[in-house]
């Protein structure tokens, strides 16, 4: 099994990061517009014509940790899971992610590393200014966008 690991710095407090990470809404105004669901239960995202993905939240640590897993979506992320793990570091919440388990290094992989990259950046964005860059508005890296 492989995963994708990412590092990213955010000037906030946990409690900011763990919002963004948590409710429908702050999840629509980093990831995609396209945000449905349960915060706690499962939560829905959709990407227009490229389709989307279901996770199960598996774990909520206030402040501290994110765990979902991945219910329903393209076959190389089903039973996958996506983590985000904050740690303060005085003026900086430093946000761990992992999107862990999959199968094998495929391409479509890399894709969504690049693509796990931009959206933390939008994260980082949303947190830092209020303004975060979700989909359709991200940035378009190939035809699966």
């Amino acid at each position: 099994m492989v995963d994708i690991l990412h590092r990213v710095g955010i000037t906030a407090t946990p409690e900011k990061v763990y919002e963004a990470l948590t409710t429908v809404d702050g999840l629509a105004a980093w990831w995609t517009t396209d945000t449905s669901g349960d915060g706690d239960g499962v939560l829905k995202f959709r990407f227009g014509n490229v389709g989307g993905f279901d996770m199960k939240v598996l774990d909520l640590q206030p402040n501290a940790r994110v765990l979902w897993e991945v219910v329903d979506g393209p076959a190389e992320w089903v039973g996958t899971t996506v983590s985000f793990d904050l740690a303060q570091d005085g003026e900086w919440t430093i946000v761990m992610f992992a999107h862990a388990g999959w199968r094998e290094p495929v391409e479509f992989m890399n894709h969504c590393s690049t693509k796990w990259a931009t959206f933390l950046m939008s994260l980082k964005s949303l947190v830092e200014t209020g303004t975060g860059a979700p989909h359709p508005h991200d940035v378009q890296i190939s035809n699966w966008h």
